[in-house]
């Protein structure tokens, strides 16, 4: 199954993948507020498809955490006939390889369990606020570099 940027991949397909895993309300979801007004960020965007038909997905979008430059992860998706097939490990090892050394700390809302085995985890975002409804343990960090982040703080749109 090919690895493709997702920027190759037709946006209604995309979507339609989308609305599969997540609903078609999941424009009311938290994630969707953060990263509103913001472009996904290309070279960290993957999908996989089969038979002409995206299966897969992972995107990342530029957000800040007050105005410290943070990236999301997210959507991650596999459409459900696909799942529990390895795919959305390949879409993380894909997005966490195409990192560069400069890029900002990374966040996400997701399990821990799953997500753990990627360097993600809920340290340090404890006190932060989102524009919506989460589960504070699901508010996962990534920062392998260290850097500064505050410790209250507001996440959002990068401005």
């Amino acid at each position: 199954m090919p690895l493709l940027s997702l920027n190759q991949i037709p946006f209604e397909d995309v979507e339609t993948l989308l609305d599969d895993a997540f609903g078609t309300d999941r424009h009311q979801r938290t994630a969707y507020k953060l990263r509103q007004g913001m472009p996904v960020v290309d070279h960290l965007s993957f999908g996989i498809v089969e038979d002409q038909q995206c299966i897969g997905s992972i995107q990342c979008w530029p957000i800040a955490v007050n105005t410290t430059p943070i990236l999301l992860v997210g959507p991650v998706a596999v459409a459900p006939a696909w799942q529990n097939q390895g795919l959305g490990h390949q879409l993380m090892n894909a997005m966490l390889a195409a990192i560069r050394p400069d890029h900002s700390p990374m966040v996400m809302i997701g399990d821990p369990e799953y997500y753990g085995r990627f360097g993600f985890d809920a340290e340090g975002t404890g006190h932060w606020t989102l524009p919506g409804p989460w589960e504070p343990r699901r508010l996962l960090l990534r920062n392998p570099n260290g850097t500064a982040l505050p410790i209250h703080a507001e996440l959002g749109p990068r401005r």
